[in-house]
C-alpha cells in the first residue's frame, strides 16, 4: 500500500496542495533561537507582506573595556541616528575614523539582543518595539529597504521640496526630478515633464 504525505504551513496549520505552493522559510536569528537557525514552511501566500515588513537596520559592537569581548547589538536605524544629537547621523559616520577588524566581527555572532525584530502583520507590537512609517512625512524619501508604497510614492509627490530639505539636512541624497530612478521609484512623471525633463 502506497502512502501519501500530506504537508502543512508550519505558520498557520493550512494544508498545502503540492510541495511547490510551500517556501522554506530559513529563520537566521530570532531572540527564541538558541541552537543556530531553523527551517520552517510557509505556504508563498503568507509571506505576501514580508518584502514589504522589511526594517533598515543597524549592527553595532560595543566594546566595554571592562569587557573581553564586543556586545553585538542590531537596531533600527531610524532609532540608532537618534543617538545623535551634535550633528546628523549621516555627518558623524561620514567623519568617523575607519573600524580596526576583529575576531568577533569576523565570526559574526548572533546578537546579544535584537532592538527592534520584524512584526508580522496582525500581531500585536511588543511594548517599546517602533517600526518606521516611511508613509509619514518624517521618514518619506529616505533610502530603505522593501519596496516604496503607494503612500509613500504620494507624500513625496506632495511634498517633494519639504522632503529634499530634510534630507539634505540629514545628509541623505536628496530625490531629483531629472534621475530617472528616482522618477519611477516614487512615480514622478508629471513633476518631471513640467520641469522638461524628458525621458527616452
Amino acid at each position: 500500500m502506497g502512502q501519501k504525505i500530506i504537508r502543512f504551513s508550519d505558520l498557520t496549520g493550512k494544508h498545502a496542495e503540492s510541495d511547490a505552493d510551500l517556501v522554506r522559510v530559513v529563520v537566521l536569528r530570532h531572540p527564541d533561537l538558541t541552537d543556530g537557525p531553523v527551517e520552517i514552511d510557509a505556504l508563498a501566500g503568507e509571506l505576501g507582506g514580508v518584502r514589504e515588513l522589511a526594517l533598515d537596520l543597524v549592527t553595532v559592537e560595543l566594546h566595554h573595556p571592562d569587557r573581553a569581548e564586543p556586545q553585538t547589538v542590531v537596531m533600527e536605524a531610524a532609532t540608532f541616528d537618534r543617538l545623535a544629537s551634535a550633528a546628523p547621523m549621516a555627518e558623524v559616520l561620514r567623519g568617523a575614523r575607519p573600524a580596526a577588524r576583529t575576531a568577533a566581527r569576523e565570526t559574526a555572532p548572533t546578537p546579544v539582543r535584537e532592538a527592534a525584530p520584524t512584526t508580522v502583520r496582525g500581531a500585536a507590537p511588543a511594548a517599546g518595539r517602533e517600526r518606521v512609517d516611511h508613509a509619514g512625512l518624517e521618514h518619506a524619501g529616505r533610502p530603505h529597504q522593501g519596496r516604496t508604497t503607494e503612500a509613500e510614492k504620494q507624500v513625496v509627490r506632495e511634498h517633494l521640496e519639504e522632503i529634499n530639505e530634510r534630507l539634505a539636512a540629514e545628509g541623505v541624497r536628496t530625490i531629483d526630478p531629472a534621475n530617472v530612478e528616482h522618477v519611477t521609484q516614487y512615480r514622478l512623471d508629471t513633476l518631471a515633464r513640467e520641469t522638461g525633463v524628458m525621458f527616452g
